[in-house]
């Protein structure tokens, strides 16, 4: 007695595999994210790199300012997205190659990996910048910081909207390796 494949558990062959046209609709989509994620890397790196500020009152020795570079925490945060915005624009190439060959799997494999690591560049990024901006909002009364955003509205304005669009291409990383892990698998 022959047992077909259904009876056995296994889904036809034309099943298991995404077909070539949803490949091809990931394989743009995929595009697509990798420059809107470059764009909002960009702009978070470009929004915190030049947020300064100085108070219009100063003492003889001393002039209130605020500037990224005063703490090591934003500085890391720019030059975490701007490694993430450069590896977006060069995966770009791989993206539109995904587009026109869609049976590549190593490559999408390595895309992956790659992703993975970019993703935690800028998670502890946005991590780490959203810590010292929350105290920049709030301050911590018990060590004895003030929250400065009282006197730099627009300094705290500016490194606030750098961190929401870090997140932003967080969100959109998650999306993107979830698209190529359904690319790359086979049920």
């Amino acid at each position: 007695m022959k047992v077909s494949s259904v009876e056995s558990g296994e889904a036809p062959k034309e099943v298991v595999e995404p077909s070539k046209r949803m490949k091809r609709v990931l394989s743009v989509i995929d595009f697509l994210l990798r420059i809107v994620a470059a764009i909002s890397t960009l702009g978070s790196a470009l929004s915190m790199g030049t947020a300064r500020e100085t108070l219009p009152f100063r003492t003889q020795f001393i002039k209130f300012r605020a500037v990224f570079e005063d703490l090591p925490t934003f500085v890391f945060f720019v030059l975490s997205n701007s490694i993430v915005c450069a590896y977006l624009v060069l995966s770009l190439a791989l993206s539109f190659f995904h587009i026109l060959t869609t049976s590549a799997v190593k490559s999408r494999i390595l895309m992956v990996l790659l992703d993975t690591i970019m993703f935690g560049l800028l998670t502890t990024g946005a991590a780490a910048a959203a810590a010292i901006v929350f105290l920049a909002h709030r301050g911590n009364p018990s060590a004895n910081w003030f929250p400065i955003c009282q006197q730099y509205n627009y300094f705290c304005q500016r490194i606030s909207g750098s961190v929401i669009g870090s997140f932003m291409a967080v969100i959109l990383f998650m999306i993107l390796i979830l698209l190529s892990a359904i690319s790359i698998s086979k049920h």
